[in-house]
């Protein structure tokens, strides 16, 4: 099956967003370096290999269904943030904006009858309410951390861990109970 231009212009689209995602969350992850919060910094560099890892699932898709890739120029990610807390509400906002993109992207899969393109965006949808969730529960820990540098280190200690958990299936910062 060959994607209609349609379709494959607008995952061609997504994908660059995909790739920005990572940019921005290498951008904060250098912040975190700079403010000495070394477990922030291992978070969101694992955060920009996930997204990395997510434009590249999309690019398979499209060389799988024989379209064609486009890659487009990738803008600056910003260099400011005023905190931590700052830094994860950017996090939550942006994950919420490739929420909508995602579901855009799959009514137009839908309004164009393309089941194919339809399976992995589930995947995407599935993947977003998890993004939202973690950056929703290490905001809220921020907001009760307030200004206790101590409590804000036991969370950068904690944040360091990442990776363990993804191993097992749990992108967040507290292991998920089993059901």
């Amino acid at each position: 099956m060959t994607l209609n231009k349609t379709i494959q212009d607008a995952l061609n689209e997504h994908m660059n967003q995909e790739f920005y995602a990572s940019y921005l969350y290498l951008s904060m992850s250098a912040y975190c370096e700079e403010i000495n919060l070394p477990g922030f910094a291992h978070w969101m560099r694992t955060q920009s290999q996930e997204e990395y890892s997510h434009a590249m699932k999309m690019f398979g898709f499209i060389v799988d269904q024989k379209g064609r890739v486009i890659l487009h120029p990738i803008d600056q990610p910003s260099i400011e943030f005023h905190s931590p807390l700052d830094l994860m509400q950017q996090t939550l906002e942006h994950e919420r904006h490739v929420t909508r993109l995602i579901n855009r992207l799959y009514e137009l899969a839908v309004r164009e009858n393309d089941y194919p393109t339809q399976v992995p965006l589930q995947w995407f949808i599935t993947e977003q309410v998890e993004e939202e969730k973690v950056a929703s529960n290490i905001v809220e820990q921020l907001k009760m951390i307030g200004e206790r540098g101590d409590a804000l280190l036991l969370l950068d200690r904690e944040l360091a861990k990442r990776g363990s958990e993804m191993a097992n299936g749990s992108m967040g910062l507290i292991s998920e109970p089993s059901l």
